[in-house]
């Protein structure tokens, strides 16, 4: 079985590296997300790390 790598389109972000600023700026789009209901239970995410992973 081979394993496929798959890299983000971005790179993460670093917390320890932002700015106070900048953190907040983070924040507001995940809080932003949130409410206008772009999330996903924990569930689906794991079910896809699984699926994708082959674990």
């Amino acid at each position: 079985m081979a394993l496929e790598i798959k890299l983000p389109a971005t790179k993460p972000k670093d917390v320890s590296e932002l700015t106070e600023s900048e953190l907040d700026a983070e924040l507001e789009k995940g809080f932003t997300d949130l409410v206008k209901g772009n999330i996903k239970p924990a569930s689906k995410v794991f079910s896809d790390i699984h699926k994708d992973y082959g674990i």
